[in-house]
């Protein structure tokens, strides 16, 4: 019922967001009379923000068509080098330029696409050969494609980074931001374990959840003062028969949006309302960067039950990982098998998602690993959105990335 509740308002809004967007067209016309007039501009600006605020999104796209490597200007396009039912591994393709160390980026399987990372892959392309997890909403996986659970990411990621290494010939790079630092931790740890000519040569976590124990934020609250059968009770949905993946169980994308949305309720509100200013006064150039955030951010996906519950579970209440009691296909995933993997840990100072001190236990925990091949950046005055984008981490982040990697290429 939840959903199907979600998808008749979803459709009443999208007719009234065309309606609308007609009616902000209409009055901003240079040839209607109303435009001139000094509620003409207020009615539009409103309706506009309105149109935008509810109109339906589908999957982004990252839209990089051209990088500076050096001093010129190169063409990239993408290629899928592997697909699998629930993602596949997307490959950015400078024109022309075939160096430098291979980068998987990991995107947060979290309620929103990977073009959420779009200023990430931008920022590293110059100096990089990118690649990035490219997961699928998991209601347009057909049912007869079987389960998707924490261990099923995993495996994704130890294949996707031996395809990288025998495409290359040398071991790669991995970044995980947010969400999946835990499970690129994980295959990192099973990697070493089997020693695996493939195992990441460096893994940088982004304001990751390793151990939310420490300086636990209010989505670490909300894990931790609900029993399980609650999350299974109040946020496990039935996919639609208008989907493929009809009758399939998940976590809709559109309660993720709803909770992100409800945290910072006063902020999204307030950049709303700014929008509307710009608006009116006919600042469209800043009246759109904040729509083209909003655009980007309210595209959400669903993840499967399985994941999302196991993940709740294993990450936010039983604390598995830093415990070192967690474990992948009947194996512990051992975090003193980590002996040559550099390990980056990054975290914000301002950030309400993964707080201070979740990431940096990845370097704790690893303790066979050598102090030389750990590192620790606390970004000053960033929340957990500017960690991989915008200019706090093009101008201060990014290049204490490129130097770990470059310090540990070799």
């Amino acid at each position: 019922m939840l959903y199907d509740a979600y998808e008749m308002q979803r459709s009443l809004l999208a007719g009234a967001s065309k309606l609308a967007g007609l009616g902000a067209g209409w009055l901003s016309n240079p040839a209607n009379p109303w435009a001139y007039s000094s509620m003409g501009p207020v009615v539009g600006a409103s309706l506009e923000v309105f149109a935008h605020a509810s109109a339906p999104r589908g999957k982004p796209e990252f839209g990089i068509d051209r990088v500076t490597v050096g001093r010129k200007q190169v063409r990239v396009s993408e290629e899928i080098l592997l697909r699998k039912p629930f993602g596949q591994l997307k490959h950015f393709i400078r024109e022309g330029v075939d160096d430098g160390p291979p980068l998987l980026i990991v995107a947060p399987m979290s309620g929103h696409y990977a073009t959420l990372l779009r200023g990430t892959v931008e920022r590293m392309l110059p100096g990089h050969d990118v690649y990035i997890t490219d997961w699928r909403d998991a209601k347009l996986v057909p049912a007869r494609d079987g389960r998707f659970d924490l261990d099923d990411y995993v495996d994704y990621l130890i294949e996707f980074l031996e395809l990288i290494g025998e495409r290359r010939g040398e071991r790669p790079h991995l970044l995980a931001v947010c969400q999946p630092a835990v499970p690129a931790y994980a295959a990192t740890a099973v990697m070493n374990a089997a020693k695996s000519a493939w195992r990441p040569k460096t893994l940088t976590m982004m304001g990751g959840p390793i151990d939310t124990r420490k300086a636990p934020t209010a989505v670490n609250t909300l894990a931790t003062q609900r029993p399980h059968a609650w999350f299974q009770n109040n946020v496990i949905a039935t996919v639609p028969m208008i989907y493929p993946g009809a009758g399939r169980k998940v976590y809709p994308g559109f309660l993720q949006l709803a909770g992100f949305m409800t945290m910072n309720l006063g902020s999204h509100l307030i950049s709303h309302w700014e929008m509307f200013k710009h608006l009116v006064v006919g600042d469209e150039e800043s009246a759109d960067q904040t729509g083209d955030f909003y655009a980007e951010y309210r595209a959400v996906c669903d993840m499967t039950a399985e994941f999302y519950l196991q993940t709740v579970d294993v990450v936010f209440q039983r604390h598995l990982l830093p415990k070192g009691k967690m474990m992948h296909r009947g194996r512990r995933v051992d975090p003193a098998a980590i002996r040559d993997t550099a390990l980056l840990a990054i975290e914000g100072e301002r950030d309400d998602i993964s707080g201070i001190g979740q990431t940096r236990a990845a370097l704790d925990i690893s303790t066979k690993l050598p102090a030389s091949k750990k590192q620790y950046h606390l970004a000053k005055d960033v929340g957990h959105y500017g960690i991989f984008n915008g200019r706090k981490w093009r101008e201060r982040i990014a290049p204490v990335v490129e130097d770990f990697i470059a310090k540990n290429a070799a």
